[in-house]
């Protein structure tokens, strides 16, 4: 199924000279932004330098560290009377980043998610329960709009109330559903819990979070649906740049709104399909917050062959990062950020490590931290407080629940070099 085949399945020169033509457009958009501005001239570019979208590599790269100095409104292209709606995502030394989108922009974006959806086989006969966050998380708006947009029924469940989400599954004859992976393995446990199967649902669209094919198969044997992977993130409007079509055999980005690169994240030069790297992408039709060839972390490759589909290119699934950024229940964490918070708090002192588990399914990040000597000595009624501080601090920068432990100083491990200060446990359903 298709819902704009011309432009899902258009190729050769029709595409060359449409991406060429977007490309020169948002550069020309993106002079707009100081930041974008004085990094082009330095480069040595101009947006009528740019002629065919081989000539991107003309263009300097951007990082999420360069948004986040921009914070809060610094990389809008437009007057901000044009910004109808804004998203955030967390940033890694308290500040977010910001995402700001016009009437165009949201209206492209619901367009990608419909495109996305119909390509699954899903339309306006389904029932669709979308059991995201609603709030600055980009995932739940974005997917309703999209929904909507090809006649569906849509529940906004949200996140949360596991057993009131299983009776409307059951009540509303839900068909399709978009959750986390986490989540949903959390929920199929409820539901078995419950004495229900589920059977109306049908499909599974998941994302936010990098799942393997282990889990797609758990997934799909525990709540008999057909298990999708949703690729993007706030930068590039938000999910679903990228998705899986029937095939299930690498993601799609939608090549009229999206150039994407695979570079070595080393020396930063073009790699060929096959060859696995780090993913760069260029959004071709962003008016609020143009970006130009952005680095993502994320490491893929584009695949080689053509898919069975007809549509166009494709990326493999995502198989870690190029720096150390944690996906938690589908929230970003840098490393950064928690040391940032510990440092701010009098109590702590200078070391902590983090572990990440899967427990019931469910992401669990349990920080141990060591404590000053001459707070650790005191009574445990004040050890408990300090460690509600943490919990608390904690919360409120990286929007999650940790399990905080104090420990005494001097009692975790020291390093020579770099510190590695993050043990992931999750193993292979990761």
């Amino acid at each position: 199924m298709f819902w704009n085949k011309e432009i899902e399945t258009l190729k050769g020169k029709s595409l060359d000279e449409l991406q060429g033509k977007r490309l020169r457009w948002t550069v020309k958009q993106a002079e707009n932004v100081p930041f974008f501005k004085k990094a082009l001239k330095e480069a040595g570019v101009y947006a009528d330098d740019i002629k065919t979208r081989e000539d991107i590599t003309k263009i300097p790269f951007t990082k999420k560290t360069d948004l986040q100095a921009g914070y809060p409104f610094g990389f809008f292209a437009v007057p901000k009377k044009e910004i109808v709606r804004i998203h955030t995502t967390s940033g890694t030394t308290g500040k977010p980043t910001v995402v700001g989108y016009t009437r165009n922009d949201l209206e492209n974006w619901s367009e990608l998610i419909a495109r996305n959806m119909t390509m699954i086989g899903l339309d306006e006969n389904d029932t669709f329960q979308n059991a995201v966050n609603y709030g600055l998380f980009t995932g739940g708006l974005g997917f309703h709009y999209g929904a909507e947009k090809i006649g569906m029924t849509v529940i906004p469940s949200g996140t949360g109330n596991t057993k009131r989400q299983i009776e409307m599954i059951d009540d509303f004859g839900v068909t399709a559903m978009h959750c986390t992976p986490s989540y949903a393995m959390h929920l199929a446990e409820v539901a078995e819990s419950m004495g229900t199967t589920l059977d109306t649902l049908k499909t599974g669209i998941f994302g936010a979070e990098p799942w393997s094919e282990n889990m797609r198969h758990s997934l799909e044997n525990k709540l008999g649906v057909k298990a999708y992977d949703s690729y993007g993130m706030s930068e590039m409007y938000g999910p679903g740049a990228a998705f899986e079509c029937q095939e299930r055999d690498g993601l799609h980005f939608w090549h009229d709104s999206y150039l994407i690169e695979i570079i070595d994240p080393e020396t930063g030069e073009q790699l060929a399909p096959g060859e696995k790297g780090e993913l760069v992408v260029t959004p071709l039709v962003k008016e609020a917050i143009p970006l130009l060839r952005y680095r993502t972390g994320d490491i893929t490759m584009i695949l080689e062959d053509d898919c069975p589909c007809g549509r166009g290119p494709r990326i493999a699934r995502l198989t870690g990062r190029s720096d150390d950024m944690l996906v938690i229940r589908g929230i970003n964490v840098f490393p950064s950020q928690i040391e940032h918070v510990l440092h701010s708090i009098p109590e702590v002192g200078e070391q902590f490590m983090v572990y990440v588990d899967r427990v019931n399914y469910l992401d669990e990040m349990t920080i141990e931290v060591e404590v000053k000597n001459e707070f650790f000595r005191g009574e445990i009624s004040d050890l408990e407080k300090i460690q509600k501080k943490i919990i608390h601090s904690l919360k409120e920068i990286l929007n999650l629940r940790t399990k905080v432990i104090p420990v005494e100083p001097e009692s975790l491990p020291r390093f020579e070099g770099k510190a590695k200060r993050v043990i992931d446990r999750r193993g292979d359903d990761f």
